[in-house]
């Protein structure tokens, strides 16, 4: 629902943004006190956050998240199956069985090596002092390139930027990794239909100084609540987009430490399908950091899904989806020839850092800021109660890690309001 106003309304809980953490924590909340009345709001035009699936052809495309991580422990997996949508358990490229086209490359498989170790040296590591990624590369190693590259794609920033300790402490479950269908966006989308969402209302002020109910102040108009779930980006209330009265500097201060990295995507139009394998991945390069990553038809569908990450994906949003194209089939014609060049075309690109009320793609840790995503999960005074991707310790850039946390903080709220 978009067009009604909330001005002089009144619920027991208001959860602020409709993504994977806010559509979780409502379908929780509904199930453990269908007594309490609630709204979701959120402050853009459609639901899904993070998650968002864009139609080519009869073809789902996920300009977000796209892969059930941890599939068999993954509660999106269960959701998906229980809603009717179809989970496909193609073995992911990374994955064993998977389509990797330079499987076999001498330069790719020396890359991958070191790879493996570098990620081993994080989860290994045990130093006293939390520092950045980058110190664990080993000087002159002709493979660095890819080991940046690499770090962009799980972190979304440069290695210097991002912790160690945060990434070893990542676990997003076992695998496998495996795909919905008709998209991720679109089970967010289709989890949240049982539930009340404002859409257009943006909350800009949350009044918590009474000790009877909070104020929000939102685009629509005022809303009085009993208690609220703030599963918003940490770039948005790094950037306080949210004011709260008395302050929360703690909070501010936690999601600033815990900002967005970015991963954009860029689907290409075949015109000649036939000519590319069906679900198949290549590297744009191994010794470069500034690369993409092609999936080439995935589901069979006409595209090549590129994936661009960290300061690579800030430059290139910034000039646009004509240089996202070039530089992709510039890339793509030392794999596959100069032809490539006539057979493509740009369809749909995402643009993560300019979406006004998200401003990223997937939280990572400063160098000693990994415990502040406990600090940013805490509930404040049982009423206010933080969620999203960013306040998973462990599952954190994932849409079941920001489900997680949802789930946990409607547990919160339905105890505070017994």
């Amino acid at each position: 629902m978009s067009g009604e106003t909330l001005a002089g309304g009144g619920v027991d809980v208001a959860i602020i943004g409709a993504g994977a953490a806010g559509v979780g924590a409502a379908r929780r909340l509904r199930a453990l006190r269908p007594d309490l009345s609630l709204v979701l709001l959120e402050a853009s035009d459609r639901i899904g956050g993070r998650a968002r699936t864009a139609e080519l052809g009869g073809f789902a495309l996920d300009l977000g998240c796209g892969w059930l991580h941890g599939a068999r422990t993954n509660a999106w997996t269960g959701i998906a199956e229980e809603i009717g949508l179809t989970v496909d358990c193609t073995p992911a490229p990374w994955s064993e069985g998977g389509r990797q086209l330079q499987k076999d490359d001498s330069d790719a498989k020396a890359a991958r090596v070191v790879a493996n170790e570098f990620l081993e040296r994080i989860h290994a590591y045990d130093g006293e002092e939390d520092t950045a990624l980058s110190a664990l590369l080993a000087p002159d190693n002709p493979w660095n390139g890819y080991i940046h590259a690499l770090g962009t794609f799980l972190t979304g920033a440069e290695l210097d930027r991002s912790s160690i300790i945060d990434q070893s402490r990542y676990d997003p479950g076992p695998g496998p990794d495996w795909r919905v269908r008709q998209g991720y966006g679109t089970l967010v989308a289709t989890y949240a239909e049982p539930v009340t969402v404002r859409t257009g209302a943006e909350v800009r002020r949350i009044d918590h100084s009474a000790a009877g109910h909070i104020t929000l102040s939102t685009a629509k108009g005022d809303l009085r609540t009993r208690a609220v779930i703030i599963a918003v980006s940490t770039n948005v209330l790094a950037a306080e987009r949210i004011a709260f009265w008395p302050p929360l500097p703690g909070k501010i201060e936690a999601a600033a430490q815990l900002p967005l990295g970015l991963a954009n995507k860029l689907f290409l139009h075949m015109r000649r399908p036939e000519a590319f394998p069906d679900d198949a991945h290549v590297l744009g390069s191994y010794q470069s950091g500034r690369t993409g990553s092609y999936q080439l038809k995935p589901f069979g569908a006409p595209v090549i899904e590129a994936y661009f990450a960290g300061d690579l994906a800030h430059d290139l949003e910034r000039e646009g989806i004509g240089a996202a194209f070039d530089f992709s089939v510039e890339q793509l014609k030392r794999l596959f020839g100069s032809s490539v060049e006539g057979m493509l075309s740009p369809a749909v690109m995402s643009a993560w850092a300019s979406e006004p009320f998200i401003g990223g793609s997937y939280s990572y840790a400063a160098p000693g800021a990994s415990d502040l995503r406990q600090v940013l999960a805490a509930p404040h005074d049982q009423r206010l109660v933080f969620a999203g991707e960013a306040c998973s310790v462990t599952r954190y850039s994932t849409a079941h890690g920001a489900y997680e946390t949802g789930f946990a903080a409607a547990e919160a709220i339905a105890k505070t309001l017994a």
